[in-house]
């Protein structure tokens, strides 16, 4: 290109750029890395803000307020409920005759542990039923081998071996002894006190409410006070009268706990 040419060129503002000569803008120099190592880098404005998450207090630990007397005299102590402060009841289940898939699930899906005062009698056709529970972490206690509602007439012989087989039986069975005793119906006297001493029982349970035909049964008052053991039973009516106790349970703001974790004697 001739001198004045191109310095027409210039001063009009055009030049010609040769084929090696690109028009795109240079490239920047590569981010030094920070020192360490790490290469800085920023967030992209768009990204969300972090959304604390919210911290749920550990419930406290239930410190009980009551200790099982021990066996005195030869006689095991009775409880018809647990005398305490504490917003707590306890629910014990009797017998096992009617043997429903959707009880332990009921339990299961209220998050309640239960005693279950069992007869051998009524347990021997499917053993397994309440293997389930026990897998789950309710607890199989004594109910005697055969259920006589008539029990307290028999003699001290008579008691001491229906108790200490079920209690043989239980072992086998599921794995433990249990150490909690109902008599069946509910009535003790001292022979029967002294029977179950003798066949390793740390006391004779009871109760002063009930769960019974979808409704709730006080002996007494007309709500569940803390410390009430509850009465149900494996019955074809067990999902109304778990209702009926739930319902009871709530409006009482108590909170269901294990008998023999209360009584330390699981």
């Amino acid at each position: 290109m001739g001198i004045a040419v191109a310095a027409i060129l210039a001063l009009s503002g055009l030049w010609l750029l040769s084929p090696r000569e690109s028009t795109a803008a240079p490239q920047a120099a590569p981010a030094t890395p920070a020192a360490g190592g790490a290469q800085a880098a920023s967030a992209p404005s768009s990204a969300p803000a972090a959304v604390p998450v919210p911290t749920v207090p550990a419930k406290p630990a239930l410190v009980p307020d009551y200790v099982l007397p021990p066996v005195t005299d030869g006689m095991v102590p009775v409880l018809t409920r647990v005398p305490t402060e504490q917003k707590v009841v306890f629910l014990t289940i009797d017998d096992g005759a009617t043997k429903m898939p959707q009880d332990l699930k009921i339990l299961t899906d209220n998050q309640i542990k239960a005693s279950l005062f069992l007869a051998q009698t009524f347990v021997l056709d499917n053993p397994a039923f309440f293997s389930g529970f026990v897998a789950q972490g309710h607890l199989v206690e004594n109910h005697t081998v055969s259920h006589q509602l008539n029990f307290i007439t028999l003699s001290y012989a008579q008691q001491k071996a229906e108790i200490c087989s079920m209690a043989d039986y239980a072992q086998v069975a599921y794995g433990r002894r249990p150490v909690l005793f109902r008599p069946p119906g509910g009535p003790y006297t001292n022979v029967t006190r002294r029977a179950a001493a003798d066949c390793g029982m740390k006391a004779i349970v009871d109760w002063e409410a009930k769960a019974n035909a979808g409704g709730m049964d006080y002996q007494v008052g007309h709500a569940l006070r803390p410390g009430d053991i509850v009465l149900m039973h494996f019955r074809p009516e067990f999902a109304a009268d778990m209702a009926a106790f739930l319902a009871a349970q709530k409006a009482a703001g108590l909170e269901v706990v294990l008998l023999e974790d209360y009584l330390a004697t699981g």
